[in-house]
């Protein structure tokens, strides 16, 4: 609501500092108080500190009860190794929205399923700059209503038809690629899968889906929505390897989702009951309903 506490970390990579303020800002003007930590830059190499200090730095701020929201600071890289360092009993106790997209993946699809949260993809800091204003209604609406919060998008492209129901879960297919294998790896069983990437050559995604695919990650998922794949090429070859890659899985997939790597990367809760609407173009989310 207006005038809470959102607390920033920075889990990942260095900002730019004068894209970090005026993204700072943004949140200010949108009614938030932001809370940054005087000890939340500690530039390490290309990160934002050593893992033990930005593990640290999200792990303590879900000791402050005041703060209801946790707004990363940036992606990029380096979210993944600090997940062993993640304390996801303390987030389970202590819940808050966790909010942020790309690298930060790694965090939100682990909070979710360690500490049986919503977690929520959406803008860093650093993006608030470019977005659109879609993309900040659907932000400021997200933060303001928390667990009550729904949506529906529409005008998506089915790949294959059909309507199913389940929780979301997704975001950027390089780093729910490289967490295959790995003890961080997410189930998507029973859920509505969504991905998004940037700077993949066609290749590099085949290789990724196809990895995935071999480790079982798409037997049981109920449908696929595909965000943007910004500076990847030509779309339409992806809608094709996509259609062959899971034509043998009957699901609904649609493509069109404004999300990822773009201005209007609108935020959506990773868990939340959604209705995927191939047939009629949808996808709808309503958190009310588990």
């Amino acid at each position: 609501m207006a005038g809470d506490k959102i607390g920033v970390t920075a889990p990942a990579g260095m900002v730019n500092i004068d894209e970090f303020h005026q993204g700072v800002d943004i949140l200010n003007t949108l009614g938030f108080e932001v809370v940054i930590p005087e000890d939340l830059f500690s530039p390490s190499s290309f990160l934002a500190g050593s893992d033990g200090h930005r593990a640290h730095i999200f792990n303590r701020i879900f000791e402050t009860e005041e703060i209801k929201a946790v707004f990363c600071a940036r992606g990029g890289f380096g979210a993944m190794r600090i997940l062993p360092l993640i304390d996801f009993r303390l987030i389970r106790k202590n819940p808050k929205m966790v909010i942020g997209f790309s690298d930060i993946t790694a965090l939100l699809v682990n909070i979710y399923r360690k500490s049986g949260i919503w977690t929520y993809h959406g803008p860093v800091v650093t993006t608030l700059t470019e977005a659109t204003e879609a993309a900040i209604t659907a932000l400021k609406n997200a933060l303001a209503e928390g667990a009550s919060y729904q949506t529906r998008v529409d005008k998506l492209r089915a790949l294959f038809p059909g309507r199913v129901e389940g929780p979301l879960i997704g975001g950027n297919l390089a780093t729910l690629c490289h967490l295959t294998g790995t003890p961080y790896a997410p189930s998507y069983d029973g859920h509505i899968l969504f991905i998004e990437d940037i700077g993949e050559p066609l290749y590099k995604i085949d290789r990724m889906l196809s990895q995935m695919e071999l480790a079982g990650c798409f037997k049981r998922v109920r449908g696929l929505a595909l965000g943007s794949f910004e500076h990847c090429g030509d779309p339409q070859p992806i809608y094709d390897l996509i259609h062959e890659k899971f034509e043998k899985y009957g699901v609904p997939v649609v493509s069109g989702l404004p999300l990822g790597h773009i201005p209007e990367n609108i935020t959506i809760p990773i868990g939340a009951f959604s209705i995927l609407d191939a047939d009629n173009g949808s996808m709808t989310i309503h958190p009310s309903i588990t």
